[in-house]
Protein backbone atom coordinates (compact mmCIF):
# COMPACT_ATOMS: atom_id res chain seq x y z
CA UNK A 1 0.00 0.00 0.00
CA UNK A 2 1.38 3.52 -0.72
CA UNK A 3 2.37 5.78 1.99
CA UNK A 4 0.52 8.74 2.77
CA UNK A 5 2.19 11.83 0.72
CA UNK A 6 2.13 13.89 4.00
CA UNK A 7 3.43 11.54 5.78
CA UNK A 8 6.29 10.06 3.40
CA UNK A 9 6.90 14.17 2.58
CA UNK A 10 7.35 14.90 6.60
CA UNK A 11 9.91 11.97 6.00
CA UNK A 12 11.69 12.80 3.48
CA UNK A 13 12.09 16.41 4.33
CA UNK A 14 13.32 15.19 7.94
CA UNK A 15 16.45 13.13 5.90
CA UNK A 16 16.92 15.84 3.66
CA UNK A 17 20.10 18.63 3.70
CA UNK A 18 21.36 21.79 1.95
CA UNK A 19 21.50 21.70 -1.70
CA UNK A 20 24.76 22.79 -3.56
CA UNK A 21 23.41 23.16 -6.94
CA UNK A 22 21.32 26.75 -6.36
CA UNK A 23 22.02 29.83 -6.12
CA UNK A 24 19.94 32.56 -3.63
CA UNK A 25 17.54 34.92 -4.91
CA UNK A 26 16.24 38.27 -3.16
CA UNK A 27 13.52 38.00 -1.01
CA UNK A 28 13.71 34.70 0.29
CA UNK A 29 13.51 32.35 -3.20
CA UNK A 30 16.45 29.97 -4.58
CA UNK A 31 16.96 28.79 -8.01
CA UNK A 32 17.87 25.36 -8.64
CA UNK A 33 20.25 24.27 -11.78
CA UNK A 34 20.15 20.12 -10.95
CA UNK A 35 17.42 20.15 -13.95
CA UNK A 36 17.22 21.85 -16.54
CA UNK A 37 13.53 23.45 -15.54
CA UNK A 38 15.67 25.84 -13.43
CA UNK A 39 12.88 26.19 -10.47
CA UNK A 40 12.62 29.74 -8.73
CA UNK A 41 11.44 28.17 -5.09
CA UNK A 42 9.93 30.78 -2.60
CA UNK A 43 9.95 29.56 0.71
CA UNK A 44 8.07 27.09 1.98
CA UNK A 45 7.51 25.86 -1.55
CA UNK A 46 9.43 22.87 -3.20
CA UNK A 47 10.20 22.34 -7.09
CA UNK A 48 8.95 20.68 -9.75
CA UNK A 49 10.31 17.51 -8.58
CA UNK A 50 8.62 17.67 -5.29
CA UNK A 51 11.75 16.71 -3.68
CA UNK A 52 13.86 19.62 -3.82
CA UNK A 53 12.13 22.07 -1.44
CA UNK A 54 13.25 25.82 0.41
CA UNK A 55 13.27 26.28 3.52
CA UNK A 56 13.72 29.73 5.18
CA UNK A 57 16.06 30.62 2.22
CA UNK A 58 18.05 27.87 1.42
CA UNK A 59 17.68 24.72 -0.92
CA UNK A 60 17.63 21.19 0.68
CA UNK A 61 18.06 18.06 -1.29
CA UNK A 62 17.21 14.42 -0.78
CA UNK A 63 19.99 12.96 1.85
CA UNK A 64 20.92 9.84 3.25
CA UNK A 65 18.22 7.25 2.26
CA UNK A 66 17.47 4.83 -0.96
CA UNK A 67 14.07 3.97 -2.22
CA UNK A 68 15.33 0.94 -4.19
CA UNK A 69 18.71 -1.48 -4.59
CA UNK A 70 19.89 -3.96 -6.45
CA UNK A 71 22.23 -5.34 -8.04
CA UNK A 72 22.00 -6.26 -11.81
CA UNK A 73 23.48 -7.04 -15.03
CA UNK A 74 25.29 -3.83 -16.36
CA UNK A 75 23.45 -4.65 -19.63
CA UNK A 76 20.11 -4.16 -17.95
CA UNK A 77 21.02 -0.36 -17.64
CA UNK A 78 21.22 -0.64 -20.37
CA UNK A 79 25.02 0.05 -21.27
CA UNK A 80 26.37 -2.37 -24.03
CA UNK A 81 29.33 -0.61 -24.19
CA UNK A 82 30.83 -0.71 -20.90
CA UNK A 83 32.20 -3.74 -19.18
CA UNK A 84 30.11 -6.94 -20.58
CA UNK A 85 29.00 -9.53 -17.81
CA UNK A 86 30.13 -7.95 -14.75
CA UNK A 87 26.90 -6.20 -12.83
CA UNK A 88 25.87 -2.64 -11.43
CA UNK A 89 25.08 -2.29 -7.69
CA UNK A 90 22.10 0.51 -8.62
CA UNK A 91 20.20 2.86 -6.02
CA UNK A 92 17.49 5.12 -6.44
CA UNK A 93 15.60 7.81 -4.26
CA UNK A 94 12.61 9.37 -4.54
CA UNK A 95 10.86 11.36 -7.17
CA UNK A 96 11.26 12.93 -10.96
CA UNK A 97 10.94 16.18 -12.93
CA UNK A 98 8.85 14.65 -15.63
CA UNK A 99 5.30 12.96 -15.37
CA UNK A 100 5.49 9.65 -18.16
CA UNK A 101 2.50 8.01 -18.23
CA UNK A 102 4.35 5.23 -19.70
CA UNK A 103 6.76 5.27 -16.34
CA UNK A 104 7.83 1.46 -15.62
CA UNK A 105 9.10 3.16 -12.14
CA UNK A 106 6.25 4.73 -11.33
CA UNK A 107 5.66 3.82 -7.95
CA UNK A 108 9.03 5.45 -6.88
CA UNK A 109 9.47 8.55 -9.61
CA UNK A 110 5.85 9.95 -9.04
CA UNK A 111 6.39 10.24 -5.34
CA UNK A 112 4.19 12.93 -3.74
CA UNK A 113 2.75 13.98 -7.17
CA UNK A 114 0.70 10.33 -7.14
CA UNK A 115 -1.34 9.85 -3.99
CA UNK A 116 -0.71 5.68 -5.02
CA UNK A 117 3.22 6.46 -5.88
CA UNK A 118 5.65 5.94 -2.95
CA UNK A 119 7.38 3.66 -0.80
CA UNK A 120 9.02 3.78 2.75
CA UNK A 121 12.74 5.17 2.07
CA UNK A 122 15.41 3.05 3.67
CA UNK A 123 17.97 4.85 5.97
CA UNK A 124 21.86 4.26 4.16
CA UNK A 125 24.86 5.66 4.08
CA UNK A 126 27.24 6.26 0.67
CA UNK A 127 29.97 3.93 2.90
CA UNK A 128 26.89 1.53 3.51
CA UNK A 129 26.24 1.22 -0.46
CA UNK A 130 30.25 1.32 -1.59
CA UNK A 131 30.52 -1.76 1.05
CA UNK A 132 27.52 -3.66 -0.68
CA UNK A 133 28.72 -3.17 -3.93
CA UNK A 134 32.35 -4.90 -2.95
CA UNK A 135 30.12 -7.90 -1.29
CA UNK A 136 28.12 -8.40 -4.73
CA UNK A 137 31.28 -8.22 -6.60
CA UNK A 138 29.47 -5.58 -8.74
CA UNK A 139 31.87 -3.45 -11.04
CA UNK A 140 29.55 -0.28 -11.48
CA UNK A 141 27.54 1.37 -9.28
CA UNK A 142 24.68 3.53 -10.43
CA UNK A 143 22.06 6.00 -10.21
CA UNK A 144 18.68 5.21 -11.52
CA UNK A 145 14.82 4.28 -10.92
CA UNK A 146 13.55 7.65 -10.18
CA UNK A 147 15.63 10.86 -11.44
CA UNK A 148 19.04 10.67 -10.46
CA UNK A 149 19.44 14.43 -11.69
CA UNK A 150 17.39 15.70 -9.09
CA UNK A 151 19.36 13.67 -5.95
CA UNK A 152 23.07 14.94 -7.63
CA UNK A 153 23.91 15.73 -4.24
CA UNK A 154 23.63 12.22 -2.63
CA UNK A 155 24.61 10.67 -6.14
CA UNK A 156 27.96 12.59 -5.65
CA UNK A 157 28.38 11.88 -1.86
CA UNK A 158 28.28 8.21 -3.08
CA UNK A 159 30.21 8.30 -6.15
CA UNK A 160 33.13 9.91 -4.91
CA UNK A 161 33.61 7.03 -2.37
CA UNK A 162 32.89 4.33 -4.99
CA UNK A 163 35.55 6.38 -7.10
CA UNK A 164 38.02 5.89 -4.87
CA UNK A 165 37.63 2.03 -4.56
CA UNK A 166 37.65 1.64 -8.76
CA UNK A 167 34.78 1.77 -9.39
CA UNK A 168 32.78 2.89 -12.60
CA UNK A 169 30.05 5.17 -12.21
CA UNK A 170 26.82 6.04 -13.67
CA UNK A 171 23.69 7.56 -14.38
CA UNK A 172 20.31 6.55 -16.17
CA UNK A 173 18.82 9.86 -16.69
CA UNK A 174 15.88 11.64 -18.83
CA UNK A 175 18.70 13.68 -20.05
CA UNK A 176 16.93 16.76 -18.34
CA UNK A 177 20.26 18.80 -17.60
CA UNK A 178 21.78 21.74 -16.93
CA UNK A 179 25.60 22.32 -17.91
CA UNK A 180 25.72 23.37 -13.96
CA UNK A 181 24.99 19.96 -13.12
CA UNK A 182 27.38 17.90 -15.50
CA UNK A 183 29.99 19.81 -14.52
CA UNK A 184 29.22 18.70 -11.20
CA UNK A 185 28.94 15.38 -11.57
CA UNK A 186 32.59 15.35 -13.81
CA UNK A 187 34.55 14.76 -11.76
CA UNK A 188 32.45 11.97 -10.17
CA UNK A 189 30.74 9.98 -13.29
CA UNK A 190 32.30 7.98 -15.78
CA UNK A 191 28.90 6.78 -18.00
CA UNK A 192 25.48 8.38 -18.67
CA UNK A 193 22.53 6.97 -20.25
CA UNK A 194 19.98 9.38 -22.00
CA UNK A 195 16.31 8.50 -22.88
CA UNK A 196 15.38 10.36 -25.63
CA UNK A 197 11.67 9.76 -25.48
CA UNK A 198 10.09 11.77 -28.71
CA UNK A 199 12.08 13.91 -31.62
CA UNK A 200 8.81 15.98 -31.48
CA UNK A 201 8.42 18.51 -28.40
CA UNK A 202 4.87 18.63 -28.15
CA UNK A 203 5.27 15.00 -27.16
CA UNK A 204 7.83 16.13 -24.55
CA UNK A 205 5.68 18.87 -23.20
CA UNK A 206 2.97 16.28 -22.33
CA UNK A 207 5.96 14.41 -20.20
CA UNK A 208 6.85 17.97 -18.96
CA UNK A 209 9.91 18.16 -20.51
CA UNK A 210 11.40 20.21 -23.95
CA UNK A 211 12.68 18.30 -26.45
CA UNK A 212 15.65 20.92 -26.96
CA UNK A 213 17.00 20.28 -23.33
CA UNK A 214 17.15 16.55 -24.28
CA UNK A 215 19.49 17.17 -27.30
CA UNK A 216 21.64 19.67 -26.14
CA UNK A 217 22.41 17.23 -22.49
CA UNK A 218 23.20 14.33 -25.39
CA UNK A 219 25.38 16.91 -26.50
CA UNK A 220 26.98 18.31 -23.63
CA UNK A 221 27.57 15.21 -21.96
CA UNK A 222 29.26 14.06 -25.02
CA UNK A 223 31.55 16.90 -25.15
CA UNK A 224 32.82 16.63 -21.19
CA UNK A 225 33.87 12.99 -21.81
CA UNK A 226 31.18 10.90 -20.38
CA UNK A 227 30.49 7.63 -22.18
CA UNK A 228 26.47 8.20 -23.63
CA UNK A 229 24.48 5.47 -24.61
CA UNK A 230 21.15 7.08 -25.78
CA UNK A 231 17.90 4.36 -25.72
CA UNK A 232 14.44 5.02 -26.99
CA UNK A 233 11.31 3.37 -25.80
CA UNK A 234 9.44 2.75 -28.71
CA UNK A 235 6.10 3.24 -28.18
CA UNK A 236 3.10 2.55 -30.32
CA UNK A 237 1.21 6.14 -31.84
CA UNK A 238 3.36 8.36 -29.89
CA UNK A 239 7.10 7.95 -31.48
CA UNK A 240 7.52 5.27 -34.10
CA UNK A 241 6.57 6.69 -37.11
CA UNK A 242 9.82 6.12 -39.31
CA UNK A 243 10.28 10.04 -40.16
CA UNK A 244 10.54 10.18 -36.33
CA UNK A 245 12.98 7.30 -35.79
CA UNK A 246 15.03 8.57 -38.47
CA UNK A 247 15.19 11.72 -37.25
CA UNK A 248 16.52 10.74 -34.03
CA UNK A 249 19.41 8.30 -35.73
CA UNK A 250 20.15 11.58 -37.96
CA UNK A 251 20.68 13.55 -34.74
CA UNK A 252 22.52 11.31 -32.87
CA UNK A 253 24.80 10.58 -35.24
CA UNK A 254 25.16 13.97 -35.93
CA UNK A 255 27.23 14.50 -32.20
CA UNK A 256 28.49 10.89 -32.65
CA UNK A 257 28.49 8.01 -34.68
CA UNK A 258 30.00 5.87 -31.63
CA UNK A 259 27.36 6.66 -29.60
CA UNK A 260 25.29 3.21 -29.25
CA UNK A 261 21.65 3.85 -29.68
CA UNK A 262 19.27 1.12 -28.43
CA UNK A 263 15.66 0.67 -29.62
CA UNK A 264 13.17 -1.04 -26.70
CA UNK A 265 9.69 -2.46 -26.88
CA UNK A 266 7.12 -0.82 -24.35
CA UNK A 267 4.98 -2.44 -22.33
CA UNK A 268 1.42 -1.69 -21.19
CA UNK A 269 1.90 0.67 -18.03
CA UNK A 270 0.87 3.22 -15.39
CA UNK A 271 -1.32 5.57 -17.26
CA UNK A 272 -0.70 4.22 -20.87
CA UNK A 273 -2.55 0.88 -21.04
CA UNK A 274 -4.48 1.90 -23.92
CA UNK A 275 -1.92 0.67 -26.73
CA UNK A 276 -0.44 -2.92 -27.05
CA UNK A 277 3.53 -3.64 -27.03
CA UNK A 278 6.10 -2.91 -29.48
CA UNK A 279 6.08 -5.31 -32.58
CA UNK A 280 9.10 -7.25 -33.13
CA UNK A 281 9.09 -5.98 -36.91
CA UNK A 282 8.97 -2.31 -35.96
CA UNK A 283 12.25 -2.62 -33.52
CA UNK A 284 13.58 -3.97 -36.52
CA UNK A 285 12.81 -1.08 -38.80
CA UNK A 286 14.16 1.28 -36.12
CA UNK A 287 17.31 -0.39 -35.89
CA UNK A 288 17.81 -0.62 -39.64
CA UNK A 289 17.33 3.19 -39.84
CA UNK A 290 20.07 3.75 -37.16
CA UNK A 291 22.55 2.32 -38.97
CA UNK A 292 21.51 3.96 -42.19
CA UNK A 293 21.54 7.01 -40.77
CA UNK A 294 25.41 6.45 -39.48
CA UNK A 295 25.07 4.96 -36.40
CA UNK A 296 27.89 2.07 -36.00
CA UNK A 297 26.02 0.69 -33.17
CA UNK A 298 22.61 0.12 -32.72
CA UNK A 299 20.59 -2.24 -30.50
CA UNK A 300 16.82 -3.80 -29.85
CA UNK A 301 16.14 -4.74 -26.72
CA UNK A 302 13.42 -5.96 -24.51
CA UNK A 303 12.47 -8.71 -26.92
CA UNK A 304 14.92 -11.02 -26.46
CA UNK A 305 15.19 -14.04 -29.41
CA UNK A 306 12.93 -11.64 -31.60
CA UNK A 307 15.28 -9.10 -33.06
CA UNK A 308 18.01 -11.46 -34.77
CA UNK A 309 21.42 -9.64 -34.69
CA UNK A 310 20.50 -6.55 -32.79
CA UNK A 311 21.22 -7.98 -29.67
CA UNK A 312 24.71 -8.29 -30.72
CA UNK A 313 27.87 -5.92 -31.18
CA UNK A 314 29.50 -5.78 -34.71
CA UNK A 315 32.99 -4.08 -35.82
CA UNK A 316 31.68 -0.82 -37.89
CA UNK A 317 35.01 -1.83 -39.77
CA UNK A 318 35.15 -5.58 -40.94
CA UNK A 319 31.61 -6.33 -39.76
CA UNK A 320 32.79 -9.20 -37.50
CA UNK A 321 30.41 -10.80 -34.31
CA UNK A 322 32.02 -9.32 -31.36
CA UNK A 323 30.09 -9.30 -28.40
CA UNK A 324 27.21 -11.82 -28.66
CA UNK A 325 23.73 -11.91 -26.46
CA UNK A 326 20.51 -13.01 -25.82
CA UNK A 327 18.84 -10.51 -23.08
CA UNK A 328 21.54 -9.26 -20.85
CA UNK A 329 23.17 -11.92 -20.74
CA UNK A 330 26.49 -12.25 -22.74
CA UNK A 331 26.84 -15.35 -24.50
CA UNK A 332 30.02 -14.74 -26.29
CA UNK A 333 32.58 -11.57 -26.00
CA UNK A 334 35.69 -11.67 -28.57
CA UNK A 335 36.96 -8.48 -27.78
CA UNK A 336 40.68 -8.16 -27.08
CA UNK A 337 41.65 -5.25 -24.82
CA UNK A 338 38.83 -2.94 -26.61
CA UNK A 339 39.54 -4.17 -30.49
CA UNK A 340 38.41 -6.06 -33.09
CA UNK A 341 40.49 -9.62 -32.82
CA UNK A 342 39.83 -9.76 -36.75
CA UNK A 343 41.30 -6.54 -37.58
CA UNK A 344 42.40 -4.64 -35.03
CA UNK A 345 39.83 -1.57 -34.92
CA UNK A 346 39.28 -0.19 -31.31
CA UNK A 347 36.05 -0.28 -30.51
CA UNK A 348 34.70 2.80 -27.94
CA UNK A 349 33.62 1.85 -24.71
CA UNK A 350 34.86 1.46 -20.86
CA UNK A 351 36.41 -2.23 -21.54
CA UNK A 352 38.55 -2.52 -18.55
CA UNK A 353 37.78 -4.02 -15.72
CA UNK A 354 39.11 -1.70 -12.81
CA UNK A 355 40.88 -3.73 -10.48
CA UNK A 356 40.58 -2.05 -7.34
CA UNK A 357 37.39 -3.02 -6.78
CA UNK A 358 37.83 -7.25 -8.03
CA UNK A 359 36.82 -8.08 -4.37
CA UNK A 360 36.43 -11.55 -2.91
CA UNK A 361 32.39 -11.83 -2.28
CA UNK A 362 29.01 -13.24 -2.72
CA UNK A 363 27.37 -13.07 -6.79
CA UNK A 364 23.52 -12.45 -5.26
CA UNK A 365 21.15 -10.83 -7.32
CA UNK A 366 18.14 -8.97 -6.78
CA UNK A 367 17.01 -7.00 -4.43
CA UNK A 368 19.57 -6.22 -1.27
CA UNK A 369 19.05 -6.71 2.30
CA UNK A 370 20.32 -3.96 4.62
Amino acid sequence: MAIQAETLADLLDAMAREGELYEKLPDGKVRCYACAHRCVIFPGKRGICQVRFNRDGKLYVPWGYVGALQCDPIEKKPFYHVLPRERALTFGMLGCDFYCPFCHNWIISQTLRDSQAGVRPMRISPDRIVELAKQYDAQMVASSYNEPLITSEWAVGVFRLAKREGFVTAYISNGNATPEVLDYLKPHLDCYKVDLKTMQDKNYRRLGGVLENILQTIEMAHERGFWVEVVTLVIPGFNDSEPELRQAAKFIASVSRDIPWHVTAFHPDYRLTDRGGTLPETLLRAAEIGYEEGLHFVYAGNLPGLVGRYENTYCPGCGSLLIERSGFFIQRNRLNDGRCPDCGRRIPGIWSRPPSSCVEGGRGRGGIPL
